[in-house]
């Protein structure tokens, strides 16, 4: 076995000793960690191109919004099941090519968010303050 799947196993092994994980993030996790490893080493890289778990177009619903990490069917993407992945909202939105600012929530908790907040008036609170 190469050096650098050795590494990338024994992080993984270390990661699943202090959390639960699924097979599915261990073995993401495991391919991660193996070709960056190798890359680092300066062995040549194959490219591992991950598959979205659906279009990325498709994937923010009324309903539900489809994490392409996983395949899961969420109200909202948290920052903590992201970072199951290594990644931040910021960095999921640009690997995933979503704008900057697109909330990662479904269609209808993100109208309901907006309706309570024009309800509040934050705004006109703020002036009066001063």
């Amino acid at each position: 076995m190469e050096d650098y799947l050795k590494e990338a196993l024994e992080i993984v092994r270390a990661q699943a000793g202090v959390r639960n994980m699924t097979e599915e993030e261990m073995t993401s996790m495991l391919q991660r960690l193996s070709s960056g490893i190798k890359n680092i080493m300066g062995g040549e890289e194959l490219a591992i191109e991950q598959e979205p778990a659906t279009d990325p177009k498709k994937a923010i619903r009324e309903k539900t919004i489809i994490c392409l990490e996983s395949g899961k069917a969420f109200k909202v993407i948290t920052k903590r099941h992201l970072a199951k992945f290594g990644l931040t909202p910021d960095e999921y939105r640009e690997k995933w090519g979503y704008a900057k600012k697109t909330p990662l929530v479904c269609k209808s908790l993100q109208r309901e968010r907006r309706k309570k907040m024009k309800e509040m008036k934050l705004w006109e609170r703020r002036g009066k303050n001063k």
